[in-house]
């Protein structure tokens, strides 16, 4: 009589992690990202924790939390564990303002990004 269970977002053999209120512009979070896609987990948590970009703190924790749900949750071998997916996208934006000469207003955004990291169990051939 119950509700339906919530089907799986990703494949048997993977994992997610999502962070949705990250401070910074999706443009200087997607460097980051970009650096880790494909990567084994061990080398990119190695990576990231050499960054010497702000964001690249905020990639790592969402990445480590994506290998524990992978551990925890799926019964995945953290050892054969490959950065499948790091997508960033657009979360909402503060607007602010600045007061400029003449009366007029200089408008200042102060964006959020979300960012989703997926990790994909790799048998070794």
């Amino acid at each position: 009589m119950g509700k339906a269970q919530n089907p799986r977002r990703v494949g048997e053999n993977e994992a997610m992690a999502v962070a949705t209120m990250l401070r910074g512009s999706p443009q200087k979070l997607n460097l980051v990202a970009a650096s880790i896609r494909g990567l084994p987990v061990e080398k990119a948590l190695a990576s990231l924790s050499f960054n010497r970009r702000s964001a690249a703190a905020d990639v790592r924790k969402v990445l480590q939390s994506a290998i524990a749900n992978a551990e925890n949750n799926h019964n995945l071998d953290v050892d054969q564990l490959v950065v499948a997916e790091a997508s960033v996208g657009k979360s909402l934006v503060l607007k602010r303002f600045r007061a400029r000469a003449r009366g007029r207003v200089g408008r200042i955004e102060k964006p959020f990004s979300r960012l989703r990291i997926v990790v994909r169990e790799v048998k070794e051939a």
